[in-house]
């Protein structure tokens, strides 16, 4: 974003002072949020409360970090520490790591990531069909998401296929319990069933948090806002409603994970005492580009009333063009990177970003920006986390954190291979599964004899033995020293070097994942802490264990983002451009059907209608500078080839009614209010 003046505007102000009571901060797209979020934190300390004492909860690792850096920056590298700045995942493990014994977690329980999920549920159904398990997983998460276990989701069930997933959900639910282990959706769900059914847990949280800060409320979904809101109800009317959201009816587009913008409905009904501050002044964008925006928006109804504007000019009028057909728009977009650099200045690739509905989009994109030997990288590609040699090794650790993890158990004990095969592995899931007990718990009964020979017995033993050693010394291995030493010994032990090339054809492509390899592991012993920051500081990071730090992976790795900071254009859907910036931008294959999205055969709900033109909306304020929207002729359906149809957003957008000019009286009431916020900022 571009940077926000050093003294905080009037709604900023108003925001960071209002601390005795809840308080919503209806923040436009570019009005300096975070910086409101950070500056309400340094006000917070202000007033005598422990940074512990302080939760700022957002959604992703990243923005977390990036709080964290800045409040750092304004309260100093200590109290920054000591703050309780999280995703609402990570504070979901944290409550579980120490009262999930309370629900019955032991409290070195696993966290399955999306594909050990799909295994879970392929298995707990009878079925070999991944993309029907994907559906069991995508609906079930949707009702978890909207606060129902299977029971209640079986009462919900609209039609047989949801009743057949109700049915694979309550099965799926037994397995989780049995594995001691939890998917993503539990870390939000069962803290809440703790405060709901644990008094004294209830006590314990409520006490913990002074103020609670949530950053892009509008993303929260049903049971994100009921976690929030006992966290924030104490017995003592005092201390009820000590919290701040940030966020914006206009930017809510993940309704289709489960997000609900009622959430903002919500507010005022069940805190009365609210106090709602609109943040309208943009740092990003020009006049023309707020403008298209506030023209395309307004077609929406209201929760909260906000036009955006900006001190930067009227800037580039907003392009369209209209392209043949895919290949056209595509080339078309070339050019248009090709021209901006081409006038000179330090314009650089990564200045340039193309947006689009759907992934599938982005295909002839890439045929043309290598033709013309333009660097690029598609946004949601593989994650590094991704890869099979780090989910290799991620399964190890989490079965040092929980040796009942079945699913990691399978992936350890099979990579590399030690001579268990799957026979083997089918006679232990057998005996476990007819004494209901873990697969590892399973493989040091004394009656295992009767269903494995001796040999099959002597590897389980010996793998058993070394997972038991590992798990001993990970446990003392403190500090990043030590996590190396730890790592690197525990790489040679099983051999997995080797393994890589044994099962590579290609060394290069083995050497690379190699690589990949030493990363995590000097990520994780980086994690371990205890080293001297490099900013000069001389404080060192607290030092924790690797059994700590595996503890917390499977939530680090699945938020993570990994920022290269490379000169490459961007490529990415509209949802995952969200948060971010880019001075040019080309808003791709602007169509009905497209955006709007519309699927054969599906109805266009005037709620759908709405979530598609603020998605329409979040896509033009991605602009800082100039914005190109593109349409189609013809385009692609299919197989097909059919007429395209400008989409309707185009028309709302106005682009041809010329700018209004700003009333000079209005300008000067706007600058003494500026005038009249800024001794007030001085002195905070």
């Amino acid at each position: 974003m571009a940077d926000a003046p050093d003294t905080l505007n009037a709604a900023q102000m108003r925001a960071v002072q209002h601390l005795d009571g809840p308080c919503l901060v209806v923040a436009g797209a570019g009005s300096g949020k975070t910086r409101v979020i950070t500056q309400k934190i340094a006000r917070l300390l202000q007033t005598g409360l422990a940074p512990r004492q302080i939760a700022a909860i957002t959604f992703t690792n990243k923005a977390a970090q990036e709080m964290r850096e800045r409040a750092r920056a304004l309260v100093g590298p200590r109290a920054a520490r000591e703050l309780a700045v999280s995703t609402f995942h990570s504070l979901g493990v944290r409550m579980l790591r120490e009262d999930g014994e309370r629900l019955g977690l032991k409290p070195r329980f696993s966290i399955l990531d999306s594909d050990d999920v799909l295994g879970v549920l392929r298995e707990a159904g009878g079925c070999s069909d991944n993309a029907l398990a994907r559906r069991w997983q995508w609906t079930i998460s949707l009702w978890k998401n909207q606060g129902l276990d299977g029971a209640a989701a079986a009462a919900a069930a609209r039609d047989a296929d949801e009743q057949v997933a109700a049915r694979v959900m309550r099965l799926y639910e037994e397995r989780l319990a049995a594995y001691q282990a939890v998917d993503f959706d539990d870390l939000i769900g069962l803290p809440l069933k703790l405060l709901q059914r644990d008094d004294d847990a209830r006590a314990k949280w409520q006490q913990a948090f002074g103020h609670v800060l949530v950053d892009e409320y509008q993303d929260t979904n049903a049971v994100q806002y009921e976690l929030l809101k006992s966290l924030v109800s104490p017995p003592d009317e005092r201390r009820r409603g000590r919290f701040t959201v940030v966020g914006d009816d206009d930017q809510s587009i993940y309704g289709w994970r489960g997000a609900t913008i009622d959430n903002l409905r919500r507010l005022p009904q069940d805190w009365p005492d609210l106090t709602v501050i609109a943040l309208e002044q943009n740092y990003r964008s020009t006049g023309a580009i707020l403008r298209a925006a506030n023209h395309v928006i307004a077609g929406n109804p209201k929760l909260f009333e906000k036009r955006l504007w900006s001190d930067f000019g009227e800037g580039e009028p907003v392009r369209r063009i209209e392209c043949d057909g895919e290949e056209h728009e595509a080339e078309r977009a070339v050019a248009f990177i090709q021209a901006q650099r081409a006038q000179g200045g330090a314009v650089k690739f990564s200045d340039f970003a193309v947006l689009y509905r759907a992934n599938h989009q982005a295909r002839v994109f890439e045929q043309k920006l290598r033709a013309a030997q333009i660097p690029y990288r598609v946004s949601g590609g593989q994650s590094f986390f991704d890869r099979a040699e780090i989910k290799d090794l991620c399964a190890w650790l989490r079965l040092l954190v929980n040796p009942d993890d079945d699913p990691a158990f399978l992936r350890a004990v099979t990579t590399p291979k030690r001579g268990i095969g799957h026979t083997t592995l089918g006679k232990l899931g057998e005996f476990a599964g007819q004494w209901k007990r873990s697969l590892f718990e399973s493989l040091f009964s004394p009656t295992l004899a009767a269903a494995l020979g001796a040999k099959a017995i002597g590897s389980l033993h010996e793998f058993g033995r070394y997972v038991h050693d590992l798990e001993h010394r990970a446990r003392h291995a403190v500090g990043a020293e030590a996590a190396r030493e730890l790592l690197t010994g525990w790489l040679k032990d099983i051999g997995y070097e080797q393994h890589l090339y044994d099962s590579e054809d290609s060394e290069k492509l083995a050497s690379t994942r190699w690589t990949n390899v030493l990363d995590f592991t000097d990520w994780m012993a980086r994690r371990c802490g205890g080293e001297v920051a490099a900013d000069g500081s001389g404080d060192a990071s607290e030092r924790q264990s690797v059994l700590q730090v595996a503890q917390t992976i499977s939530v680090i790795i699945s938020l993570a983002e990994r920022d290269e900071q490379q000169d490459v254009v961007t490529l990415s859907t509209l949802h995952a451009a969200k948060g971010l910036e880019w001075p040019h931008v080309v808003l791709a294959g602007i169509n009905e059907g497209l955006l709007p999205f519309r699927a054969e055969g599906d109805e266009m709900t005037p709620q759908r209608l709405e979530e598609e033109r603020r998605l329409m909306y979040v896509g033009i304020t991605r602009a800082r500078r100039t914005l190109v929207v593109s349409t189609l002729r013809r385009r692609r359906k299919g197989r097909d080839t059919v007429a395209g149809v400008p989409s309707r957003f185009i028309a709302e957008m106005k682009l041809d009614e010329a700018p209004a000019r700003e009333d000079p009286r209005e300008r000067l009431k706007r600058l003494r209010a500026e005038l009249a916020a800024r001794p007030a900022s001085a002195a905070g």
